[in-house]
């Protein structure tokens, strides 16, 4: 299980449009999102994309960058991208379910086609929302079993400004006795 305070998996995959994503290298002051969806075939999550995208400057000018991820191929990847006009928000693919697993993310095994026509694949991660500290220490993160109910943006936004303007460690941190 992930812990905060804690030093998150190792994470790299590619990048649409060219290049990698690792984030041992993200240079971001305040830490860096990342998003994981569950894929081209997910309504709700390019519904939810869509949102991540508006407000990709927004993070950036607190000092926090962010992803999009999922293990779909480059093909889907590039569609989930082009689907939601995205101009700003990386978009990495090829995660490999092993990987999403450590990062505490549920499996699913596919339905067949979705509500838009889109075939879902054998297996794929479910979301998850992580913010991740410049070194690497979980901040905060929510994991989900389904598409539906995840964390808003926004709200994202105004925890990133209280935690700069009050100092706010991650919290969850105690392993100890209960």
């Amino acid at each position: 299980m992930l812990m905060p305070r804690q030093i998150v998996p190792d994470l790299s995959v590619p990048l649409v449009g060219g290049g990698v994503f690792d984030l041992a290298a993200e240079a971001n002051p305040r830490g860096t999102i990342v998003c994981f969806y569950r894929g081209l075939h997910c309504p709700l999550c390019a519904t939810y994309l869509t949102e991540l995208e508006k407000l990709v400057d927004d993070f950036a000018e607190r000092g926090v960058g962010t992803i999009a991820i999922s293990s779909d191929v480059e093909d889907r990847a590039l569609g989930m991208k082009d689907k939601i006009a995205a101009s700003k928000l990386r978009f990495g693919y090829d995660l490999s379910l092993e990987k999403a697993r450590d990062w505490g993310l549920y499996i699913s095994t596919s339905r067949g086609k979705t509500s838009i026509g889109i075939e879902e694949p054998v297996l794929f991660a479910e979301p998850g929302l992580f913010l991740i500290n410049p070194d690497q220490t979980l901040y905060y993160m929510s994991v989900q079993t389904m598409p539906f109910v995840r964390p808003h943006f926004r709200e994202l936004l105004g925890a990133v400004d209280f935690a700069i303007a009050n100092d706010y460690p991650a919290r969850g941190e105690y392993e100890g006795a209960v």
